[in-house]
C-alpha cells in the first residue's frame, strides 16, 4: 500500500495483500483506491471501518470511511403509526436469505431520487453473492402474494450489520424489511446497523450520524 495522494491521504492498495489504512492514516471520506473484490479483502475492509462504493472509469475500486458515519442502533428504530398499520395489516411476508441474488439485483436496478446511475454493477453483484455463499452477507426480503417486492442486504461482521442497499416496489416494503432487520438484530445481539452515509429516509427511521472516531471505537 502506497500513498497515492499525500494532500488528501488517499492510498493505492497493493494487490498482493489485503491491508487497509488505519484510522490515524485517514483524512477525507475516500481513503483508498485499487485492489480487487477478493472476499478476504472485503472482510478486512469492513473490519477496518471501510467499504467499497463504486468503480471508476479506470476500473479502480474506491474505498470509503466517512468522517460522519450514519448508524442506527436497533432499539432506536422509529415505527410510525402508518408503518405499524402496514406491518400489521398489509400482508407482507418477511424472509431471510431466501433469495439474496434477486435482492441485490433489484437494488442495482431500482430508480432512486437524486441518483442517475447505480454503483452496484456486475462486479459488486458477484462479489457480494460470493460473500453470501461464504456466510458473511445476508438479505432480508419482503414478499406480497409470493412476489418479492422489497428488501435489503448487507454484511455481518461480528456484532455489526453493515447495510449496503435496499429497494421497494410496494409502498413501505423496504421499511418493513428494515424493521425486521432491527428486530432480528435485537434478538441476536447485533449492537449496531451501519448505514454508511446520511439520507433523510434513514434519519426518519431513527438513524443518526456519529464521528468516524466514535464509529471506530464501536468497532
Amino acid at each position: 500500500m502506497e500513498l497515492l495522494d499525500p494532500t488528501h491521504k488517499i492510498y493505492l492498495l497493493d494487490n498482493n495483500n489485503f491491508i487497509f489504512p488505519t484510522l490515524e492514516m485517514m483524512d477525507n471520506d475516500l481513503v483508498a483506491v485499487g485492489g480487487d473484490f477478493h472476499p478476504q479483502r472485503l472482510i478486512n475492509a469492513y473490519k477496518n471501518g471501510i467499504f467499497p462504493w463504486f468503480i471508476d472509469e479506470y476500473n479502480h475500486i474506491h474505498w470509503f470511511s466517512p468522517q460522519e458515519r450514519m448508524v442506527l442502533f436497533p432499539d432506536q428504530f422509529k415505527v410510525s403509526k402508518s408503518l405499524r398499520r402496514t406491518i400489521n395489516n398489509k400482508g407482507f411476508i418477511v424472509k431471510t436469505n431466501e433469495n439474496f441474488e434477486e435482492v441485490i439485483r433489484n437494488c442495482s436496478t431500482i430508480k432512486r431520487k437524486h441518483e442517475d446511475d447505480t454503483w452496484i454493477d456486475e462486479n459488486f453483484i458477484l462479489a457480494y453473492i460470493n460473500l453470501f455463499k461464504l456466510g458473511y452477507a445476508y438479505s432480508i426480503e419482503c414478499y406480497l402474494n409470493d412476489v418479492l417486492v422489497g428488501g435489503l442486504y448487507g454484511v455481518l461482521i461480528n456484532d455489526i450489520f453493515c447495510g449496503e442497499s435496499m429497494f421497494a416496489k410496494e409502498k413501505d416494503a423496504s421499511k418493513v424489511a428494515f424493521y425486521h432487520l432491527c428486530k432480528q438484530a435485537k434478538e441476536n445481539g447485533i449492537k449496531m446497523i451501519d448505514c454508511q452515509v446520511y439520507n433523510d429516509h434513514l434519519a426518519s427511521l431513527g438513524a443518526k450520524e456519529i464521528s468516524r472516531e466514535e464509529y471506530f471505537k464501536l468497532l
